[in-house]
């Protein structure tokens, strides 16, 4: 027969054990997650502080120190594929299976006309993606794109343009490019002014975002933005909604830079002001420019031949209609 258990051995000392057990879990617990939260935090500042402290990237020799790449940007990320070369007038990116790369401006602008010369990944790009764009930082932030999506060899680069202002974007156009963007240099400019936002390449425009504020639709105009650009690898969409996948075997994918130039309102985060006054905006060009009939003509020449999608057309992703700045634009 089993022994009779005692029914009444007080509870308190029947339960020490397992609360020893509890309370000691729970310190053990409590540590970890502190330590763990910790690392993570000491890793985000490290990769913040990697990105944002351009001390920490390679310094160029005493005598290439005012190259424009060394003046103006600094390597964001992907480091050893990114380099700059020629004593600073030239950057290039590169892709591996390893890493992709990126670079950003040092300052920040607050509208302004940007230029590059961009030189695209040649061969079989498919399943690669150029960027080239301003942004600001947050969920409400704007942006303005400008991106290269890749090909397999001898199909058109796809250019993708895009705009976000407070958050919301789906405002896409894109284009076949009417010549071979990777056998040599070719100029892709943003202008970004209060009136509007226009996409140039080899100085023609190819597309126009008006400010469509009176009709409620927000703008960019308030938050600073940087340039950035990128190489990376988006085969999951990028060529034919990602039926081509990215061959490795033609890495590393290479996109060069050359004769950035700026005309541009920079903003300063410590004294939270632009280098622009008020009345630069009456008397700066590239603040009130706008398209004259023949741009917009030679834009509208270029939409007709080469546009291959246009958000403001496409009913199946808006059955409600077209946002009320298609009307103006």
């Amino acid at each position: 027969m089993p022994p009779i258990r005692n029914s009444h051995q007080p509870r308190s000392s029947k339960f020490v054990p397992y609360l020893g057990f509890i309370v000691f879990s729970a310190i053990f617990v409590f540590k970890l997650d502190v330590l763990i939260s910790q690392t993570i935090s000491t890793a985000r500042r490290t990769q913040e502080t990697i990105i944002s402290n351009p001390n920490i990237t390679t310094r160029p020799k005493p005598e290439d120190e005012n190259g424009t790449f060394y003046k103006q940007f600094i390597i964001a990320w992907g480091e050893p594929q990114a380099s700059i070369l020629e004593r600073g007038e030239l950057l290039t990116l590169s892709l591996s299976k390893i890493s992709g790369s990126g670079f950003q401006s040092r300052k920040e602008l607050l509208f302004g006309k940007i230029d590059m010369q961009i030189k695209l990944v040649p061969g079989n790009s498919a399943g690669t993606i150029t960027t080239y764009y301003l942004s600001s930082h947050g969920d409400q932030h704007d942006e303005v794109d400008f991106e290269f999506l890749g090909n397999s060899s001898g199909n058109p680069y796809t250019v993708h343009t895009n705009v976000f202002a407070q958050g919301k974007g789906d405002r896409e156009q894109q284009f076949f490019l009417w010549f071979d963007p990777t056998h040599d240099f070719h100029t892709y400019s943003i202008l970004w002014n209060p009136k509007s936002i226009v996409w140039y390449v080899d100085n023609v425009p190819i597309r126009e975002y008006k400010n469509a504020e009176r009709l409620g639709v927000p703008f960019p105009k308030t938050q600073p933005m940087r340039i950035f650009s990128s190489l990376w690898n988006a085969d999951a969409w990028a060529t034919q909604h990602g039926r081509v996948k990215t061959n490795w075997t033609l890495a590393p994918f290479v996109a060069s830079y050359r004769n950035y130039s700026v005309d541009a309102c920079f903003w300063s985060r410590f004294t939270r002001s632009s280098s622009c006054s008020d009345s630069d905006f009456t008397t700066k060009n590239v603040l009130k420019m706008e398209l004259d009939r023949r741009s917009r003509a030679r834009m509208k020449k270029v939409q007709k031949d080469h546009m291959v999608y246009d958000y403001c057309t496409d009913k199946w992703r808006f059955p409600k209609g077209p946002g009320p700045e298609c009307k103006i634009n």
